[in-house]
């Protein structure tokens, strides 16, 4: 349904901590000349955790505007509750997105039974294609292969994001579903693998940065080509590095100021990204091509 490089974009705020529509343009209009796949709006990278339900539901309303079909919009609206999940849903239905990014509920720890029920009963409530979105590491549940073997069957979940850097998981889960469901990286570092074993894409953050290369690597992955596809990893991986040595979204918001295409702000309680590593991440960027827009 969706393949190659989803951008998982930020969410720019001006100085007076308001979400910045004309940074969020310029960044849709950055990703249309660069060649990126697909964007989801409101996710982790874009500080979901932090937007109010009326800032939530209009960032993905003018996102999906302002893309205007030239991109598949993907609207973020998980959370720890299926009933607040449904409403913020049904919130942006009517609204030109093609799909929506469901995270497995954070901290109240359901049983797989319970995530089984969760995902299922806003699939039913919907009218629009279901990623499911698995991140253990943020999250502490664990969708398990099994799981989502059953979440699979349900006519409108097509796909899962997985983030646990996991191969093994992949194959796990590639061998209990049927050939169509699609399974896409959540892990920058390990995508490369991840396509050439069978992934259709990656919800990529190092792809706010760097997307003609990002989108270069996922489709010579696909292509099968793997000798291409490693080079242009290894001018990734530093990237990568530099992007996760604190809690995203703080390094790649710090980066994408540094290119002039949003304002630095970021809200509490993440903070602005440490001095000590900003030269780690200008090298990096030196080393993937990234210059100032």
């Amino acid at each position: 349904m969706f393949e190659g490089s989803l951008v998982a974009m930020v969410t720019p705020f001006d100085e007076q901590d308001r979400v910045d529509y004309e940074a969020v343009e310029r960044l849709i209009e950055f990703h249309v000349r660069s060649g990126t796949d697909g964007l989801v709006i409101a996710g982790t990278t874009g500080e979901s955790p932090t937007l109010r339900k009326d800032e939530h539901a209009e960032l993905i309303r003018r996102a999906a505007g302002i893309s205007a079909g030239r991109l598949p919009i993907i609207a973020g609206t998980g959370s720890n509750s299926t009933s607040q999940t449904i409403e913020l849903s049904l919130a942006v239905a009517d609204a030109p997105i093609d799909a929506y990014l469901l995270v497995v509920p954070y901290y109240n720890k359901p049983v797989q039974e319970g995530l089984y029920r969760h995902f299922w009963a806003i699939a039913d409530a919907v009218d629009k294609p279901v990623m499911l979105y698995n991140v253990p590491g943020r999250t502490v549940a664990d969708l398990l292969p099994e799981t989502l073997a059953r979440l699979s069957l349900h006519p409108r979940i097509f796909g899962v994001k997985d983030a646990t850097g996991d191969i093994g998981r992949l194959k796990a889960c590639q061998e209990l579903v049927e050939a169509d469901f699609c399974f896409y990286s959540g892990d920058d570092f390990t995508v490369l693998d991840f396509i050439l074993e069978g992934g259709s894409g990656v919800v990529t953050v190092s792809g706010n940065v760097a997307p003609r290369l990002t989108a270069s690597l996922c489709e010579a992955a696909l292509a099968g080509n793997a000798e291409a596809a490693r080079l242009i990893d290894e001018r990734l991986q530093p990237l990568n590095k530099a992007l996760f040595v604190e809690s995203n979204p703080i390094p790649v918001k710090w980066a994408l100021s540094e290119m002039d295409l949003i304002k630095p702000g970021i809200r509490l309680p993440l903070t602005p990204f440490a001095v000590e590593y900003h030269d780690q991440m200008r090298s990096a960027m030196t080393l993937a091509g990234i210059g100032v827009e």
